[in-house]
């Protein structure tokens, strides 16, 4: 489960567990490598396209760090009428080399404008006593708003949380922000995820964070992420970056992937010195982790 957080030898030493394994992959946001695959006939896939019963679509919205009174205001008032948030920083503690949100200081500071007793702080140097008895407490509702780093992005939740704010979502990716989004819009009750950005943004930046805000759907977001960040290496471990294929071109020939799995398939069985040749020539060094 939640694939995009395992790299390739971490897959490769799970499916490797057993002597005949079959693996069952599950995710969200599938990673440009995984979804290269995907279209490329290593993988079967099922798409499940629908919310489950009930959930709310999440509202989304970008918003400059000037902003930030009004934000820290609207959760005031969410929380006032019995709803709860998330709010989210890249950052544990304040550093000199990046200029980015810390959880800690963002806590203290909400503290003073929510109040201390219904605020918490979440982060992964905490230790698992810690963790477990803050996610209780929120989830029991004794917490209103719970700031923390990204150690949230999965196993949390929590129906009655409304909002999650995003601080410096410019320095993430689009995989992590969907997944991030993912804590909220769990009950009945609308629910929003405010991306709090800083300027100047680079045009990557501002791509991401309109693709977020335009769309829910992860196969959509994966499908964006692929094209910005490019598919890996479908014969080793790097899982973004500028295609390798000597001739294809992702973008240019996917009508084409279809008949090339048809025709790949139909070489296999009919002629396996062909193919020993055509992977000898034109493969990758290692085809170990095409499994994976």
């Amino acid at each position: 489960d939640e694939q995009h957080r395992f790299g390739v030898h971490q897959r490769m030493a799970l499916l490797e567990k057993g002597a005949i394994s079959h693996q069952l992959v599950m995710t969200a946001t599938p990673i440009p490598r995984t979804l290269t695959m995907v279209l490329y006939g290593n993988m079967d896939v099922s798409v499940i396209d629908e919310q489950p019963p009930g959930r709310q679509k999440i509202d989304t919205r970008a918003i400059p760090y000037e902003r930030r009174e009004q934000v820290i205001s609207a959760i005031k008032s969410a929380t006032d009428g019995g709803q709860q948030a998330y709010w989210v920083c890249p950052l544990i503690a304040e550093s000199d080399q990046l200029q980015l949100a810390a959880a800690e200081t963002t806590a203290q500071m909400l503290s003073q404008h929510i109040g201390a007793s219904s605020v918490s702080l979440l982060h992964g140097r905490m230790t698992n006593t810690d963790k477990t008895t803050v996610m209780r407490a929120f989830k029991d509702g004794k917490i209103k708003l719970l700031v923390a780093t990204t150690v949230i992005e999965v196993g949390m939740d929590v129906p009655n949380a409304t909002i999650m704010v995003i601080e410096n979502p410019e320095r993430m990716g689009l995989a992590q922000l969907h997944q991030l989004r993912g804590r909220v819009g769990r009950g009945v009750l609308p629910s929003h995820c405010i991306l709090l950005y800083k300027n100047p943004l680079s045009e990557k930046a501002r791509e991401r964070l309109e693709i977020m805000r335009t769309s829910t759907d992860g196969f959509h977001i994966a499908e964006k992420d692929l094209e910005m960040r490019g598919p890996g290496e479908l014969g080793g471990t790097r899982q973004t970056g500028e295609q390798q294929f000597r001739v294809a071109d992702l973008a240019k020939h996917a009508h084409l992937i279809p008949s090339i799995i048809t025709n790949a398939e139909a070489l296999m069985r009919s002629d396996k010195q062909a193919v020993d040749l055509l992977l000898e020539t034109w493969g990758p060094r290692s085809i170990e982790t095409l499994k994976v």
